[in-house]
């Protein structure tokens, strides 16, 4: 009995407990920061879009509404008039986008936010 006793107590005390500091263990589960100081619609807002509105907004595409937004003349129209952001912020405006799908993540509606802000250029 006694045996059985100090078997649980060192189990118990091996895995019962543990602290650890998830930065030094997780390194990857580190939330990374979101870079907005250098937004390019070549790298950031042409990948933002093709993930989340080619399929339904692109030159092949048969739903959409006709909006085009895979060149950068189309996508620049709807960024300047305001509906690009108010859809993707899906704040009721405009009909929420992407369409049946959760809000993009905050890092990417920052990097359009920051995009248009900086007056939408073809960089």
């Amino acid at each position: 009995m006694k045996i059985i006793c100090l078997i649980a107590l060192i189990t118990f005390f091996l895995t019962g407990c543990y602290y650890d500091k998830a930065e030094l263990t997780y390194p990857a589960n580190i939330s990374a920061t979101c870079d907005t100081t250098a937004v390019k619609y070549s790298v950031d807002i042409l990948s933002i879009m093709s993930a989340n509105c080619y399929s339904c907004h692109s030159g092949t595409a048969v739903s959409g509404g006709g909006i085009i937004l895979d060149t950068y003349t189309g996508l620049k129209a709807y960024a300047n008039n305001g509906q690009l952001l108010n859809s993707v912020l899906q704040n009721g405006n405009v009909p929420a986008m992407p369409l049946g799908n959760s809000m993009i993540s905050s890092c990417d509606l920052n990097k359009i936010r920051a995009w248009i802000n900086n007056g939408t250029p073809n960089n």
